[in-house]
C-alpha cells in the first residue's frame, strides 16, 4: 500500500522529505505482533513504545512487490539511507529495546516481604488465607450437596441446612410479641391463619349450600385462596375437622358436574356438607344463615383457645414448683410459655376414594407379595412394619417444657428452704397474674399513676390558693400538666381512687349540681407517696 504524498508533491516526484515521510506512515499503519508474541511481560503489563526501525525489519508489507523508495524503473530514489548503514541503525535500536524491555521486567517484578515485618501484615495475611480455604470448602460443599450425602461427615453437615430451612420466619416465630392488644389468650400464628382459612370455607360453603349446589373440595380450594392469597390444600380441611369435628361431614363421590374444571366427571371428589340443626330450615330445607356462620366461627376459636390451654397446662406442670390454674379462670399465658412455638394442629385422615387393589402399608404389601420377594427385602418389610405399628401404639405427645435447670453455681450457699419460699412467692404473684381479669388490671394502672399524679395536683391547689375548686377545673389543669394524655373522664376517675384511698387528704362535696375537690395542702407529700405506693403493691399481691 503506498502512502499519500505530501501537499505540493506529485507522487512521481522524487523527493528525500516526502520519501521519510511516507515511510514514517507506513510504520505507524502495521504494528508489530512477533514482538509482542516474544514479549516476557506479562499481559497486563503495558509494553513500551517499539522502535520504527524494528517494526520496519520485522514486517516488510508482504502484499507489495515494489519499495516506496523505489521509482518506477526499479532505482533508488535519491534521499534513501545505503542498506549498511540501515542494518547498522535496527542494531542499536534493538539493543536500546532490549535494555528497556529489561528495566521494565525488573520493576514488573514485587519485591518479596521482608523477613522484619510486622505482626499486623502477618496476621492479615493468615486471615486472607483462612478466607480463601472457607471459600474453597463451601464451594466444594455446594458442589457435593446433590452428590452422594451417605458419608457422615455430609450428612452432619447437611442436618443444620435442613434445620434452617424449616425454621418458621421471624414474624411467625415472635408473632405474640408484636402485638398492639392488652396480654391476654392470644393464639399462634398459625392458629390464626387456620381460623382465617375456616372462615373462608364457611362463607364459601354457605353461598354453595343455600344454592343446593355439591360443595366439593376444588370450588372451595380455589375460593379460599382468591380470598386470601394463601395456599390451602387438603392437609388444611384434616386440620379443621381435628379442631371442630362436627363442623362438616366429608366424603367422597362421583358423577359430579365439574363444567369444565379438567376434572372427569366419573372420578372421585372430596365433597363437604355442613352439619346444621334441624330447626335451621328455609322453605322446608336446610339453610346455613348469617348467624349461624358467626357462632360456628366462635365454636371455632374457642377449641383452638381449648387446644393451646392443654399445651399450657402442660408447661404449667413442668415448673419448678409446678402451678394449677382453672382453665375459667385464666385470663392470660404465663410469661415464659412462648405461644408461637406451640405444635400444629395434627390433621385427622379424610376419606380416600375406594380401591381395592391399593396397598397403603407396609404390612399389606408383605402379606400380598409374601414369597415372590427376596428374603433381605420380606425382612426389610417385616421391620418396616413393626416401627409403624409402635409408632400408631403411642400416644400424641403434648409440648412440654423444657425441664427447669438445676440451681445454678451463684446459688450454692443459699439455704434450700429459702429459695422454695421464693419460687412459691413468684408462682403465686404469676397465678394472680393469669388469673387477674380486665377490670383488675385498670384498677392497677390507675394505682400505678397515683403516686405521680399526687404532686401534680397539690401543686395545682397550691397555685389556685384555693381550698377546694370545681372537677371540671381539677380535671383540665391535670390534663395540662400530667405527661400522660387522658381525657377528663378519666382524670374524674382517678381523684374519686384518690378520695376512696386517701379520705383524710383529698374529699368530693357536691353541692347542688357543682362537684368540689378539696385537698389537705399541710399533709405531707412524702407521706402521701408512700401511703399510694403501699396500696398499688398490695393490689398487685391479690
Amino acid at each position: 500500500m503506498e502512502a499519500e504524498s505530501p501537499a505540493g508533491t506529485r507522487p512521481g516526484e522524487p523527493s528525500g522529505k516526502s520519501a521519510r515521510k511516507r515511510l514514517e506512515l507506513q510504520r505507524d499503519a502495521e504494528p508489530g505482533p512477533p514482538l509482542a508474541a516474544t514479549s516476557p511481560l506479562p499481559p497486563a503489563t503495558a509494553c513500551p513504545p517499539m522502535a520504527p526501525s524494528l517494526d520496519l525489519v520485522t514486517h516488510p508489507p508482504a502484499s507489495t512487490t515494489q519499495s516506496p523508495s523505489q521509482g518506477q524503473d526499479g532505482g533508488t530514489q535519491p534521499g534513501t539511507a545505503p542498506p549498511g548503514k540501515t542494518r547498522r541503525l535496527q542494531r542499536e535500536d534493538l539493543a536500546g529495546l532490549r535494555s528497556r524491555l529489561q528495566k521494565v521486567t525488573a520493576l514488573t517484578q514485587l519485591p518479596p516481604v521482608p523477613a522484619g515485618a510486622s505482626s499486623d501484615l502477618r496476621n492479615h495475611l493468615e486471615q486472607v488465607r483462612q478466607l480463601e480455604l472457607r471459600i474453597r470448602e463451601k464451594k466444594a460443599g455446594h458442589g457435593t450437596t446433590s452428590g452422594d450425602t451417605g458419608a457422615s461427615g455430609d450428612t452432619r453437615a447437611a442436618a443444620p441446612a435442613a434445620e434452617a430451612s424449616e425454621k418458621p420466619p421471624a414474624y411467625q416465630r415472635f408473632h405474640t410479641l408484636a402485638q398492639e392488644l392488652p396480654p391476654g389468650l392470644t393464639l399462634p400464628y398459625k392458629f390464626k391463619v387456620l381460623a382465617e382459612m375456616f372462615r373462608s370455607v364457611d362463607t364459601i360453603a354457605g353461598m354453595l349450600f343455600n344454592r343446593a349446589e355439591t360443595i366439593t373440595f376444588a370450588k372451595v380450594k380455589q375460593g379460599v385462596q382468591d380470598m386470601m392469597r394463601k395456599q390451602f390444600e387438603e392437609r388444611h380441611v384434616g386440620q379443621i375437622k381435628a379442631v371442630y369435628p362436627t363442623s362438616y361431614r366429608l366424603r367422597q363421590e362421583k358423577n359430579i358436574p365439574t363444567f369444565g374444571s379438567g376434572v372427569k366427571k366419573s372420578e372421585y371428589q372430596l365433597t363437604l356438607e355442613p352439619v346444621l340443626g334441624e330447626e335451621e330450615k328455609v322453605d322446608g330445607r336446610p339453610h346455613l344463615s348469617a348467624s349461624r356462620l358467626l357462632e360456628r366461627r366462635k365454636e371455632f376459636n374457642r377449641n383452638l383457645v381449648n387446644i393451646v390451654k392443654q399445651h399450657h397446662k402442660a408447661f404449667l406442670a413442668a415448673l419448678n414448683p409446678p402451678m394449677v390454674v382453672p382453665e375459667e379462670r385464666l385470663t392470660r399465658w404465663h410469661p415464659r410459655f412462648n405461644v408461637d412455638e406451640v405444635p400444629d394442629i395434627s390433621p385427622v385422615e379424610l376419606p380416600q376414594p375406594p380401591r381395592e387393589d391399593r396397598l397403603s402399608t407396609a404390612q399389606e404389601v408383605l402379606s400380598s407379595a409374601r414369597g415372590m420377594l427376596p428374603p433381605k427385602m420380606e425382612k426389610a418389610l417385616a421391620n418396616l412394619a413393626l416401627r409403624t405399628a409402635e409408632a400408631d401404639a403411642g400416644e400424641p405427645a403434648v409440648s412440654k417444657a423444657p425441664s427447669p435447670a438445676s440451681t445454678s453455681s451463684a446459688l450454692k450457699g443459699v439455704s434450700q428452704a429459702l429459695l422454695e419460699r421464693i419460687r412459691a412467692k413468684e408462682a403465686q404473684k404469676l397465678q394472680a397474674l393469669m388469673t387477674r381479669d380486665a377490670g383488675q388490671e385498670e384498677r392497677l394502672a390507675m394505682l400505678g399513676r397515683l403516686p405521680a399524679m399526687a404532686r401534680v395536683l397539690r401543686n395545682v391547689f397550691v397555685a389556685e390558693k384555693k381550698l377546694a375548686l370545681p372537677m371540671e377545673v381539677v380535671c383540665a389543669r391535670l390534663a395540662d400538666s400530667c405527661d400522660m394524655q387522658m381525657p377528663p373522664g378519666e382524670m374524674e376517675k382517678h381523684l374519686r381512687l384518690f378520695a376512696e384511698l386517701l379520705p383524710d387528704w383529698v374529699g368530693i362535696h357536691v353541692l347542688r349540681t357543682d362537684t368540689y375537690i378539696k385537698l389537705d395542702k399541710g399533709k405531707e407529700l412524702g407521706l402521701v407517696t408512700e401511703r399510694l405506693t403501699k396500696a398499688a403493691k398490695e393490689a398487685e399481691a391479690l
